[in-house]
């Protein structure tokens, strides 16, 4: 039997018309607005595309620096060797190690970061972990620049607010773009900048309409609908 919502979640919804589609600052503004949680909650963007991900060529998968960040303090563990295991530390990595890593991940089902950052010499030792961090989303990938020499960038990257976003099984993208306490204007700033990137990574194979429905929400509340033909123009 589905849980029954709470009263701040039904006093949020009835001020939401299911029906209208937004336009992004009202949406992201309602959403704000409506948090009634007693901690920042994250707002989320829910973006259904016009693509087959289960074909390699209709695949959306990359990452954007948002503007105003993410509000989250994001750990960042990095396997590398030597001088760039040095160059992670000074560069503010929140563990830096190799093979130790892996078997700390694998022996204690450790998973106290939210990112992994590794050197291209360094993916036979991650690769080992697919089974692990592949379904948690943690495996390192190029296209998302964490499989990379440089390491220093990658860092100051995901610590100023670096999402990725990528296609779940469903064709829907799902990513934080903030936090309640940005406010609108930082909000709709963070939403263009990532529907900006996610229309440029439109794939060549995918036809008619590509983005489908988007929908903003905060962690407690309930969903806001955005008009896609705008998001489309984002």
């Amino acid at each position: 039997m589905p849980k029954a919502k709470g009263k701040n979640y039904r006093a949020a919804a009835e001020k939401i018309d299911k029906q209208n589609l937004y336009d992004p600052k009202e949406a992201l503004e309602l959403v704000a607005a409506n948090s009634k949680a007693k901690f920042d909650e994250t707002v989320e963007v829910h973006i259904r595309l016009g693509v087959d991900g289960r074909h390699a060529d209709q695949q959306v998968r990359g990452a954007i620096v948002l503007p105003n960040g993410t509000g989250k303090e994001v750990k960042v563990l990095v396997f590398a060797k030597g001088d760039k295991a040095t160059e992670a530390e000074n560069a503010g990595a929140d563990y830096v190690g190799a093979d130790d890593m892996a078997q700390k991940i694998k022996q204690e089902n450790w998973f106290d970061y939210d990112v992994i950052i590794a050197t291209p010499d360094m993916m036979g030792v991650v690769g080992r972990l697919g089974k692990i961090l592949g379904p948690k989303g943690l495996m390192p990938n190029p296209k998302s620049g964490t499989v990379t020499m440089d390491v220093e960038k990658a860092l100051a990257d995901i610590k100023a607010g670096k999402v990725e976003y990528r296609l779940d099984k469903a064709n829907i993208i799902h990513t934080a773009i903030g936090k309640v306490s940005f406010g609108g204007e930082k909000l709709v700033q963070n939403f263009n900048a990532l529907l900006d990137a996610i229309n440029k990574a439109k794939p060549a194979a995918a036809k008619g309409q590509y983005i489908k429905s988007v929908s903003v929400s905060s962690t407690m509340g309930p969903g806001v609908k955005i008009n896609p033909a705008i998001a489309a123009n984002a």
